[in-house]
């Protein structure tokens, strides 16, 4: 590992290792957007489990990813190993995400209630996992450099990379699926299902191999110090900024994941158009790889807690417009798709960008840098998030009447409408006030920077 930390001029990260650790996130996303988009109605409409059922199940499990998240963190913080801390679980997880992603996408041939329990121990190992490779890889941006304009870019590469992953997931598994049903299951769709999860996991595997052949830790902390997990997670307690970074993730994966997982079921039961999903969301896809792209441009002229909180506020007010277009006005409909992506993109990147200023922030004023903890809280939030959204979605959905495959009541539809925009358009404008309250500037950060970097000179004396 490259020990320079945070003494001299901070190291330059080239393009390759660049596009190397942004292609990591495309490769995730072959989970993640899957899980994001498609999960909730594979579940209700081809594994054969309740809306219920099933939103209860994904948010019942983050009881286990608050224990294992945190533990991963601990872990990887104190790994030390020729690749370093972060690199090795990259490789050592490739074999056992692409398994557990299959089994999850698998239907076995039981009832209702042996489909969910499978559906409960599936899902959970596949997130017990994707915990085990991810938190390491969110935390390697933190200490690729420690320059924090670097990190802005190499962040933006790695959601540029995301959103292309997602862009082609949302694309290509609806025919996938249909292709792979006809060919290989006889038109079953619990075989097409299945078999997109191995091409998708092959796909995913290369990916991760790359980024950890191509891939280098550079910061390391600034003195090692002897301290529990425990001690580590009441550091984050205590630090104002990621606190607020934590809800943030949490408020604003909930915006996401209640318009991601509901478009699926606003195109094949409001619209009437599911030959639409796949455009719809990949036009989505390609803005947020657009608005993630000008990230570092952003960030050079503007405050990252200034653009965060304007461009939440626009999010808001769009996604309450989409509320006011009829069903028939597909441009339009469109066209409000992607400004709402170019508006969001750059949202991911910004908040990664700022963990890894809090975990600066926490070894500037503790003394200790505990950069996957960091990332593996941040990341449970995330998962909260999301399977908030996706409870909230089955539990409306039932409450409504909600039957799979099968024209929709009015009062269904309506739910549908509502969780597509202004469910998430009132949450997005509660980020935008949260966002408020993070207290990090850029002038707040260069000071930090450069008392770590004497203090690093100092110890070296």
């Amino acid at each position: 590992m490259n020990t320079m930390g945070n003494t001299g001029s901070p190291a330059k990260v080239g393009l390759f290792e660049k596009i190397s650790y942004g292609a990591g996130d495309t490769g995730f996303n072959f989970y993640w957007t899957t899980i994001s988009a498609f999960l909730m109605i594979f579940y209700t409409d081809v594994f054969g489990i309740s809306a219920a059922a099933a939103g209860t199940m994904l948010l019942t499990t983050k009881i286990v990813d608050a224990i294992t998240d945190p533990i991963m963190g601990a872990i990887a913080d104190r790994t030390k190993t020729k690749w370093g801390k972060f690199r090795p679980y990259i490789l050592w997880m490739i074999i056992p995400m692409i398994g557990a992603g299959v089994l999850t996408f698998s239907t076995p041939d039981l009832d209702e209630g042996g489909k969910l329990i499978y559906a409960y121990a599936t899902f959970t190992l596949l997130m017990v996992i994707y915990t085990a490779i991810n938190i390491p890889y969110n935390a390697l941006s933190g200490v690729m450099t420690p320059d924090g304009q670097q990190r802005s870019t190499i962040i933006s590469f790695r959601f540029i990379g995301g959103f292309l992953g997602g862009t082609i997931v949302t694309y290509f598994t609806p025919p996938l699926v249909k292709y792979l049903s006809t060919t290989f299951g006889g038109g079953d769709e619990t075989v097409g299902w299945q078999l997109v999860m191995v091409v998708y996991g092959i796909i995913a595997g290369l990916l991760f191999l790359n980024l950890f052949l191509n891939t280098r830790e550079r910061v390391e902390p600034l003195q090692e110090k002897n301290a529990s997990p425990l001690r580590d997670i009441r550091d984050l307690t205590q630090n104002g900024p990621w606190v607020v970074l934590f809800f943030l993730a949490l408020i604003i994966m909930v915006t996401i994941t209640l318009r991601m997982s509901t478009s699926a079921y606003y195109m094949k039961y409001y619209i009437e158009r599911p030959d639409l999903t796949g455009a719809f969301l990949t036009v989505y896809g390609i803005a947020l790889a657009v608005g993630s792209a000008c990230t570092p441009i952003l960030t050079r002229f503007f405050d990252k807690k200034h653009i965060l909180m304007v461009l939440m506020a626009i999010v808001g007010v769009l996604c309450v417009a989409f509320y006011f277009v009829p069903k028939d006005q597909i441009g339009v409909l469109f066209a409000l798709q992607i400004l709402i992506g170019l508006t969001l993109g750059p949202k991911s990147p910004l908040a990664y960008s700022m963990y890894a200023d809090t975990a600066d922030y926490n070894e500037w004023k503790t003394g200790r840098r505990a950069t996957a903890m960091t990332f593996s809280a941040a990341t449970f939030s995330q998962k909260l998030g999301g399977a908030l959204a996706s409870f909230v979605i089955g539990i409306v959905f039932s409450a409504l009447g909600y039957v799979a495959n099968q024209a929709q009541t009015g009062a269904s539809q309506s739910g549908i409408v509502m969780l597509m925009t202004l469910a998430p358009g009132a949450v997005a404008l509660f980020a935008a006030i949260i966002t408020g309250f993070y207290s990090l500037t850029k002038q707040d950060l260069d000071t930090i920077q450069i008392d770590l970097a004497e203090r690093k000179l100092a110890s070296h004396d």
